[in-house]
């Protein structure tokens, strides 16, 4: 895949950019290794700094690194505003919590006695140069939910983006730069993603972190495994969505188009199965499809447009064969479920579809669907929603609506997700941890739980 600005609204491209030659790619794992060797001594005040006037020329950049994301990626103007505000909101808690989050560790004195020793303590220090293999649909609030904690740890970062934001990965190596990191703190390499393996195989690189697709993931663990290196995977999901008879039925359908149709459709954590009570069906159904039937799909530069297109145009043919495939097997239409008739045929747009009477012989029951289509179920009692719920490969999140304390109860001990949200829709936040189970991945970014993950807990024992 050239490495090149696409519009998606309009297919035409607008810019392409040279990849990094092998001995490019060597002096930019040369200098992360010089800057780890300096950088890893910093104090936190220090770093934090660092963070912070970064975090201040992001907030300056806002409208402008917006409309870059956009016009590479298509997401809405609207969320591409978002998406820098929550960026810059991330990197002043890390700047904030970072030494909170990364002190030492005193285990109880009965306990250090007992070890031997007179004094005790786990103390947490930077692995080294992280390579992040980031996806293109958050490509700001990917790079920095991984960059903000990984450097306020002492690490420093090698960014391989998708290859279809090259100025939004660029952005963000001269935004670091222009903060004051020191030269080699944070790279951005323009390659493909066949150099990953060399980069990665490289002495130099102690960890990897990659949020994509299952394949990719795969690729990656496996070559880190045999390097016996650390490695944080951020991979599919196929949430649920289980609305039951004590919902809020009008506030869980209002936000489940939200929740469906963010960033169009195009988002890991998105609700994408609709698993809705029988009590409650028909009246979730009915409001559920008028709302995404008037979502506002056009030029992802206005803002008014609710829905933009999608990535690519094989992420858009993609998406209407897993909808062709479930109407020849039986589904239901409810809405959508094809390309928008437009006055301007250019671009990979895609309706808010709707699709009902989903049966495990269709593809889209197990495979993940990217860009605004929800698939919507029927059940009986609280045993098969959750049935329902878990026959997925992914675990990434889940959502709830009830406002039965038993049920919420079945449902977080029950689901297998690494998040359970009771009554909202799935979102990241800096002081939650972020991540899932099975083939959504592994691992834990944002809070404690992912500045911690590349770093090395060392156990400090010591005897008078």
């Amino acid at each position: 895949m050239p490495i090149a600005t696409v519009n998606p609204a309009t297919g035409e491209t607008l810019k392409t950019f040279e990849e990094l030659t092998p001995d490019g790619i060597e002096r930019c794992l040369a200098a992360a290794d010089a800057a780890f060797r300096r950088y890893r001594t910093t104090t936190f005040a220090d770093r934090a700094r660092l963070l912070e006037r970064a975090a201040g020329l992001l907030e300056a950049d806002q409208e402008d690194i917006a409309r870059t994301m956009t016009t590479e990626m298509g997401k809405p103007l609207t969320a591409a505003r978002a998406e820098a505000a929550k960026c810059v909101k991330a990197m002043r808690w890390y700047a904030a919590n970072a030494e909170r989050l990364l002190a030492d560790e005193h285990p109880p004195e009965a306990e250090v006695r007992d070890a031997g020793a007179t004094h005790a303590r786990v103390h947490y220090r930077p692995l080294g140069p992280v390579l992040a293999v980031m996806p293109w649909n958050f490509p700001l609030w990917q790079v920095v939910r991984f960059a903000a904690p990984a450097l306020m740890a002492g690490n420093v970062g090698l960014l391989k983006h998708a290859s279809n934001v090259p100025q939004t990965a660029l952005y963000l190596e001269d935004l670091f730069r222009r903060a004051g990191y020191p030269e080699g703190v944070f790279q951005t390499l323009l390659v493909g993603s066949r150099a990953v393996e060399g980069i990665l195989r490289d002495d130099r690189v102690a960890a990897a972190t990659l949020t994509g697709s299952e394949p990719a993931g795969r690729s990656v663990a496996a070559i880190a495994g045999d390097e016996i290196k650390k490695t944080v995977l951020e991979l599919g999901g196929s949430d649920p969505f289980v609305v039951m008879p004590s919902a809020d039925v009008d506030r869980a359908a209002q936000v489940a188009v939200t929740a469906r149709a963010q960033n169009n459709g195009q988002s890991c954590i998105a609700a994408k199965r609709f698993i809705v009570h029988t009590d409650v069906y028909d009246a979730f159904a009915e409001r559920f499809t008028a709302g995404m039937e008037a979502l506002t799909v056009g030029d992802p530069m206005e803002e008014t447009t609710d829905v933009g297109p999608l990535a690519s145009e094989a992420g858009r043919d993609g998406l209407a064969e897993l909808v062709d495939d479930a109407v020849r097997q039986g589904a239901t239409v409810l809405c959508g479920g094809r390309r928008p008739e437009r006055r301007d045929p250019r671009g990979w747009f895609y309706e808010p579809t709707v699709l009902a009477g989903i049966t495990p012989a269709m593809r889209i029951h197990q495979e993940e669907t990217f860009g605004p289509v929800a698939t919507l179920y029927r059940v009986a009692d609280i045993d098969e929603a959750v049935k329902v719920a878990n026959d997925t490969y992914f675990g990434l999140s889940s959502n709830v609506w009830t406002r039965d304390d038993a049920d919420v109860q079945r449902f977080v001990r029950d689901l297998e997700a690494g998040g359970v949200y009771v009554n909202g829709m799935t979102a990241s936040h800096p002081a939650l941890p972020f991540g899932g189970v099975k083939r959504s991945g592994y691992g834990r970014e944002l809070s404690g739980h992912g500045i911690k993950e590349f770093c090395n807990a060392t156990t400090v024992w010591q005897a008078s």
